[in-house]
């Protein structure tokens, strides 16, 4: 097979990333793979594992992405499959190759577009709402990261052509439990009697504003409590300022980028996500795998690779007073924290690929089934 890849990720440029490692293993199930990225100006071609091929769209404005990205794509003839990484602007110009190259059309899906809080105060996300409600019929497959996007997909009664199909993020789920930490976090912050972790980009959509407003509850009764934050992003100085405000400079650490977030997860007392939404949630699994306790509300695999009560503790709604409570409930029992790791575990490996070739088997077999329509 011959595949062509639309992507926006610019870290497949970066040396020794994680992408460039995931792309060369998609290579292996293969003929050829051909990934155009989108990009500003300052790339160059590159050539990953003999038969993985990165172009770079060199675009002198994001408006020409997608124009950038056709131009590209009619140099690489016969074409068996186009995939993008989203149905969105990716998505427009996977469909304008397929219609002119012939090849077959699919779609992934990493993000719960259809979460009523994807276009709250996002017009450009309005838009790429419009632009999949327009391209998901004319795929020929699609693969989404989690029941809860094929969920969304199905009440939204769109006519696909196609059932589509779930398959998450690789997760090397061996690796991670016998991972030993590096540091124990506990011993870097010792002022701390009990530790909150997040690991999140900085962006509104995780809404750390909200955690920031449970930690402002949870200080005032429990001072000896802190909160870290691993992770960068464009909402790094309003939330400080916000940090401010609420008073919670002693309470609130933020750590930045960390390449080993494991030792974070397995060092911990308890994992939070406040996202507005998730498309997978990879956080959440891999804290389970890590056997840290998991609070959330509902977003990503919360409440489906994990059940309320049972391998995490899950507020339906975004309520503080509903947070503050269950937060409570670990805090003051330890039974609690062991019970739930045990069963998160347990029911995060149930739904896992064993390893990386049943995984790559798995991803093979969603472009299979759309070039060969079974």
């Amino acid at each position: 097979m011959k595949i062509l890849m639309i992507s926006g990720d610019r870290n497949s440029f970066l040396a020794g990333s994680s992408i460039q490692s995931r792309f060369s293993d998609y290579g292996k199930i293969c003929k050829e793979l051909h990934i155009i990225v989108f990009t500003g100006r300052g790339y160059n071609n590159l050539t990953l594992s003999g038969n993985v091929f990165l172009y770079p769209t060199n675009s002198f404005s994001r408006w020409l992405y997608i124009i950038d990205a056709v131009f590209l794509a009619k140099k690489i003839p016969q074409l068996d499959l186009v995939t993008t990484q989203d149905p969105f602007e990716s998505g427009l110009a996977g469909w304008i190759v397929s219609m002119v190259s012939g090849a077959k059309l699919h779609f992934q899906i990493h993000t719960d577009f259809l979460s009523p809080y994807f276009t709250k105060g996002n017009f450009l996300n309005r838009i790429r709402i419009v632009l999949a409600r327009f391209l998901l019929p004319r795929a020929d497959g699609i693969r989404v990261v989690s029941e809860r996007i094929k969920n969304s997909l199905k009440t939204k009664k769109y006519k696909l052509k196609t059932i589509p199909v779930v398959l998450p993020i690789f997760t090397d789920a061996k690796k991670i439990m016998e991972t030993i930490p590096k540091f124990d976090i506990h011993k870097k912050y010792p002022q701390f009697d009990f530790i909150i972790l997040t690991v999140a980009r900085l962006e509104k959509e995780k809404d750390i504003s909200l955690s920031l407003r449970l930690m402002e509850k949870i200080k005032n009764k429990y001072p000896k409590v802190g909160f870290v934050v691993v992770g960068g992003g464009s909402e790094e100085f309003n939330l400080k300022l916000e940090i401010k405000n609420l008073k919670l400079g002693n309470n609130v650490i933020f750590e930045g980028m960390q390449s080993d977030v494991i030792s974070y997860y397995k060092t911990a007392d308890l994992y939070l996500c406040t996202s507005f939404y998730e498309g997978y949630g990879l956080s959440l699994i891999e804290a389970a795998l890590s056997k840290c306790p998991i609070l959330t509300v509902s977003a990503g695999e919360a409440e489906y690779a994990l059940k309320e009560g049972i391998s995490a503790l899950i507020c339906p709604s975004r309520d503080i007073e509903c947070l503050f409570s269950k937060f409570s409930r670990i805090l003051l029992n330890d039974g609690v924290s062991k019970n739930l790791t045990a069963n998160a575990t347990a029911e995060v490996l149930k739904r896992l690929p064993k390893d990386k070739e049943s995984y790559l088997s798995e991803y093979l077999k969603t472009w299979e089934s759309t070039i060969f329509n079974f």
